[in-house]
């Protein structure tokens, strides 16, 4: 019999340590399939901080560094310039990128970096408990704004995507969801011509996924991915924001 689907060679065959519902485990199984498609997977090397993503070292087949929270950036920049032949992603949510590890992100991305930055964006603080983050939506309900999120006093959501794209050393930006069937091939997409930038020397590149969190939000699983089409999608646009291979080729 023809096997037609099976677990990537870059993804280990474990359980993973996500809440039911979490589309972590989906946009892990897309950055392997990338990694495999390439054929790069005894070249590349993966940084995740702290966050819900903290545990990725135990789910993918290649090299893996920790780095401090907000600081991945920084450690993939050290990694990519020590080893140049490598292929280096960071694998972020919101609460690490767009809050602690702004500076990181932007300053790595304004240097044109020869890195991949996956970008998990669920509007929420994840693993500590479901506080506000930086993309929190206006009125959203979280631990720490229990009565929404005022932007009178806490301000607007991050559109971190928008804001990299301004960045001369950008080369790609491109925001995804992973809501539907349809959704999850385009951020598959991306998120491999995100790796092909690199290997290529085009620079700089970030894949930004709306994702879920059904334990935080409150929500079942089927509930949140509802919450995300009407709540998320509107404020964060899905689509290409940047992409100077285009306008090259």
């Amino acid at each position: 019999m023809t096997v037609i689907f099976k677990r990537p060679e870059a993804l280990l065959d474990v359980p993973t340590h996500y809440c039911p519902g979490c589309t972590h485990g989906i946009i892990h199984r897309l950055v392997a399939e990338a990694i495999d498609d390439l054929g790069i997977l005894d070249k590349t090397i993966g940084v995740a901080p702290v966050g819900c993503s903290v545990l990725a070292y135990d789910y993918f087949a290649c090299d893996m560094f920790q780095a401090a929270h907000g600081r991945a950036p920084a450690v993939a920049t050290g990694i990519k310039r020590a080893v140049p032949d490598s292929v280096v992603f960071t694998y972020q949510g919101d609460g690490d990128l767009a809050a602690i590890g702004t500076s990181e992100i932007i300053h790595a991305a304004t240097r044109g970096e020869k890195l991949t930055s996956i970008f998990v964006n669920n509007c929420i603080y994840g693993m500590t408990g479901g506080q506000m983050a930086p993309t929190t939506l206006p009125g959203q309900v979280t631990e720490t704004s229990p009565y929404g999120r005022d932007t009178s006093i806490a301000g607007y959501p991050i559109r971190v995507s928008e804001m990299i794209a301004t960045l001369d050393g950008v080369c790609y930006v491109e925001r995804v969801s992973v809501d539907n069937v349809k959704n999850i091939m385009k951020a598959k997409n991306a998120i491999k011509k995100a790796f092909k930038n690199q290997i290529e020397g085009k620079g700089f590149s970030i894949v930004e996924v709306l994702s879920t969190c059904p334990t935080n939000w409150g929500l079942s699983p089927n509930e949140a991915l509802k919450w995300l089409r009407v709540n998320m999608m509107p404020y964060y646009t899905l689509g290409v924001k940047k992409d100077i291979t285009e306008e090259v080729e």
